[in-house]
């Protein structure tokens, strides 16, 4: 619902606490860690280590499939516990001990380790992290809070591609070295979390009764509301528009884009996503957050029928900037949402649930964005992505008097 001139007024002269912009910034260095890696993996893996496609595909497979499940136990552990920081540590280093691997790895059977080790730390830091960030962000600024932390995250998305491109060719292809280099970030990110960032004392606990102490007992389960399970149906029909971001590299293949350029295509969509999630999260503080959501889901629909009209060059460019905008409006006002839905001693695990609700929702729109394509051609993937669009917006419409805010 819309906030009240007074209340928004009065929030405005606040800034966000420094260990916002220490999570922010946590962020930001180990996705430029593990973005230096993983924008290189596929291709060491096949020219380096001999791995077939089919074994690519199984690694990451398993290797997402492990993060989806680690973070609902993850968030409902930290509810439990009545902490967030400890897990978040542990997740984020979990995920720079992993970097050594990839640079030290002379089989396939070692890169799946090392791939398992980082998603576990991912699945790990997720939900306590997300809950971290709602619980110290003040009053009314929950939406510049995550949209700044996004925004730093973005930029780690594509710094990191960018730093691996430039020393591929100063270094001679020099896989091995650039995964050492990227060991560096990633470390940093460990040590700013662990001495830049104080968790806040809790203000609710769960209750002491044993029974009660259960974040996924029925009667905690029940005290998570309509509201809550709503922006969780609403964010999982959404990720079903929004597949993969692989095939927004495959449509510029498509329009003659040179392969060596190709991870130009996501360095363009995230700088579009980091300069527009911090605006945009500051806005979702004052505005109805159905209303910012619904026209995000608008710009992924015009996003998704200029894609699916034609492979050219502009077109492309057009359609991934929107793409990115369609991101930036949206990922940190989702994140918002179960924040504000969710009572906060459940917040880790609301945030558990709905980030293995929308990651499942992401692998069924993968595939079925891949199966349209080889079957009916590109254009065909984009159009569903519309249509599921349009599904997320007749809920909204249908959900409209409903609070989910």
């Amino acid at each position: 619902m819309p906030k009240t001139p007074d209340s928004t007024a009065s929030i405005s002269p606040r800034r966000l606490p420094a260990a916002i912009w220490a999570l922010g910034f946590v962020s930001l260095l180990m996705d430029i860690s593990s973005e230096m890696i993983h924008s290189l993996l596929p291709v060491f893996m096949v020219t380096v280590l001999g791995t077939s496609m089919w074994a690519v595909g199984l690694i990451e497979g398993f290797a997402e499939a492990t993060a989806l499940i680690v973070k609902v136990f993850s968030g409902v552990l930290s509810d439990y516990w009545g902490k967030r920081k400890p897990l978040a540590v542990l997740g984020y280093g979990l995920g720079a001990a992993s970097k050594p691997l990839f640079a030290l790895a002379r089989t396939t059977g070692m890169v799946f380790v090392a791939r398992m080790i980082d998603r576990v730390g991912k699945g790990i830091r997720g939900a306590p992290r997300d809950a971290l960030v709602a619980d110290l962000a003040p009053e009314g600024m929950r939406g510049a809070a995550f949209g700044l932390r996004q925004a730093l995250d973005t930029v780690g998305a594509f710094v990191g591609p960018l730093l691996a491109m430039g020393l591929m060719l100063l270094w001679a292809n020099d896989f091995r070295a650039i995964f050492w280099v990227a060991m560096v970030p990633g470390f940093m990110a460990v040590a700013l979390l662990l001495f830049g960032v104080r968790e806040p004392a809790p203000t609710h606990t769960l209750a002491q009764a044993p029974a009660q102490r259960n974040p996924i007992s029925k009667a905690n389960l029940r005290r998570l509301s309509p509201s809550y399970w709503r922006v969780v149906v609403i964010g999982a029909v959404f990720t079903l528009a929004r597949f993969s971001e692989a095939f927004l590299v495959l449509r510029a293949l498509q329009g003659g884009l040179l392969m060596a350029y190709t991870p130009l295509v996501l360095v363009g969509m995230n700088i579009v996503y980091a300069v527009g999630a911090y605006p945009f999260g500051k806005l979702s503080d004052g505005v109805s957050h159905t209303k910012l959501l619904a026209w995000g889901l608008v710009v992924l629909i015009a996003a998704d029928l200029v894609l699916a009209s034609s492979d050219h060059w502009t077109a492309v460019l057009v359609g991934i900037a929107l793409w990115g905008l369609h991101m930036a409006m949206t990922q940190g006002l989702l994140a918002t949402m179960v924040a504000n839905t969710a009572p906060p001693d459940l917040r880790g695990t609301a945030f558990g649930f709905f980030n293995l609700m929308s990651g499942l929702a992401m692998l069924v729109a993968s595939t079925v964005a891949g199966v349209l394509w080889d079957q009916l051609g590109a254009p065909a993937t984009f159009v569903a992505g519309a249509v599921f669009s349009l599904v997320a917006l007749a809920l909204l419409w249908r959900w409209r008097g409903a609070r989910m805010e």
